[in-house]
């Protein structure tokens, strides 16, 4: 959802374009679950004629001061954002209407029209926000409930540190509660603890105070910098966990950037670089311990962040993506969350073993040997008894034995057709067509193949 630097690139934008100026024309949405406590028709009356003063924000919400009450108040919810005709206005990520699209859109909710002929309007794709019309927006909720701002009103160290050794509740659930801190949403609480290398379910009060110390610089430091770049998600760092936190599939960070965002990324990095090797005369001791420079010969699997796994987990109600390898839990919680996996992966087939050795996406890593692992648990119970409907079954060749039998454990024991005939052999693959159609096929074909195998297993007789 909108936060805190998206909302704030909004009134920055209506302090820009729109101050001193009269309504002249205010079109509101019939929609009563975005528009509250008011009509459309006494929304549009009360706007008529008034001059926009100022505009304010607290949190993830902006209110606008007219000449005179009442005053619209807009809380962004998951989709709201501002629009300007004409202006460039940052939304977020997921909350741009395309500027193709009708004006003003489909998906207005608020719009109105100045004496100088500028057009602002309110959008909501998805009817999670809030329009109200209220005399004073500072004094009712939300706005009242709220935490002190965390750009307007920051806290100090010693405050931040002193609350959070109050706090028995998780990180990330804390930072996203509004009446602790507002303006903090899902993705800055994912940076600031993936910058400040702690778990997002790490207990509060379990936190040193140079992790405090920390966690509270970068807050003030992503906040700050994403509000200097109005909230433009192309400016951000090439670093930052921002890029690459949206797919929701645990793996390594391989975000696709687009180009021209690349582009004006790798401009400024290389401008960076350059600067700091010529202001440390190019020497090697002075470049910043966290360059590549240091570490490039290492070994594969000594890579920096953009190697590292990212993993997604729900914090606060909300799935949070972090960084196991930099952001790990200590004290009790450490010792409950490693007891968990181990008791599900006695339920399962596998555990969570494989999960954890799985390197990226295709499954490349340790997959050989659990497959190994689990073909040895598979043939060990067959040495002692037979399979169901083979206790008579002739010597023939081990070979053609343990393919059957892999075939069968494959599938799961279905006749579905299911298994994974990439790793059967051709001449087996052959004989099995329409074997799965009937009880009596299955019997005819595996017949057929005891005659072929006890064929075949006279030549070695006759060799001796």
């Amino acid at each position: 959802m909108p936060e805190l630097p998206e909302v704030e690139a909004a009134r920055r934008a209506i302090e820009e374009n729109c101050l001193g100026k009269k309504i002249k024309r205010a079109i509101i949405a019939n929609d009563s679950k975005v528009i509250e406590g008011v009509s459309s028709l006494d929304f549009e009356s009360a706007l008529l004629g008034k001059t926009i003063v100022s505009a304010h924000r607290k949190g993830k919400n902006l209110w606008l001061h007219l000449d005179s009450p009442p005053f619209p108040s807009f809380q962004f919810g998951m989709a709201g954002a501002i629009y300007i005709k004409g202006v460039a206005v940052t939304k977020y990520k997921r909350s741009a209407v395309k500027d193709n699209d009708e004006w003003p859109s489909k998906y207005s909710k608020f719009f109105v029209e100045l004496d100088d002929g500028l057009e602002l309007s309110f959008t909501d794709k998805r009817r999670f926000a809030r329009v109200r019309l209220l005399k004073d927006p500072t004094s009712v909720p939300p706005i009242s409930e709220l935490g002190p701002d965390a750009l307007f009103e920051p806290m100090t160290i010693n405050e931040f540190t002193d609350s959070l050794s109050k706090k028995k509740i998780g990180i990330k659930a804390l930072l996203l509660d509004q009446s602790y801190i507002s303006g903090i949403g899902n993705w800055i609480a994912d940076e600031v603890l993936y910058q400040a290398r702690i778990h997002p379910l790490q207990i509060c009060s379990s936190l040193s105070k140079e992790n405090c110390a920390t966690l509270h610089n970068c807050i003030k430091e992503v906040i700050q910098y994403a509000v200097e770049v109005d909230a433009d998600c192309n400016r951000f760092p090439c670093d930052w966990l921002f890029h690459f936190r949206w797919g929701k599939k645990s793996g390594k960070i391989k975000g696709k950037i687009p180009l021209m965002k690349l582009i004006i990324m790798l401009k400024k990095l290389f401008l960076q670089v350059i600067e700091k090797a010529v202001e440390v005369g190019a020497d090697s001791s002075q470049i910043p311990s966290n360059w590549i420079f240091h570490s490039r010969e290492k070994k594969p699997g000594k890579a920096f962040v953009d190697g590292k796994k990212i993993d997604f987990i729900n914090a606060g109600g909300r799935t949070s993506a972090y960084v196991p390898e930099l952001q790990k839990l200590s004290g009790t919680v450490a010792t409950k969350a490693a007891g968990k996996p181990r008791k599900q992966a006695s339920k399962k087939k596998g555990g969570d073993e494989a999960e954890d050795n799985d390197d990226d996406e295709d499954g490349v890593g340790d997959e050989p040997k659990n497959e190994e692992e689990e073909s040895t648990k598979i043939t060990k119970p067959k040495k002692d008894g037979n399979p169901r409907g083979r206790g008579k079954k002739p010597p023939m060749k081990r070979k053609a034995k343990e393919s059957d039998d892999d075939d069968d454990d494959d599938s799961g024991g279905n006749n579905d057709g299911s298994s994974e005939e990439d790793d059967e052999d051709p001449t087996e693959k052959g004989r099995k067509v329409k074997t799965n159609t009937s009880n009596k096929q299955v019997k005819t074909v595996k017949t057929s193949k005891r005659a072929v195998s006890s064929q075949d297993g006279k030549k070695p007789k006759t060799a001796k």
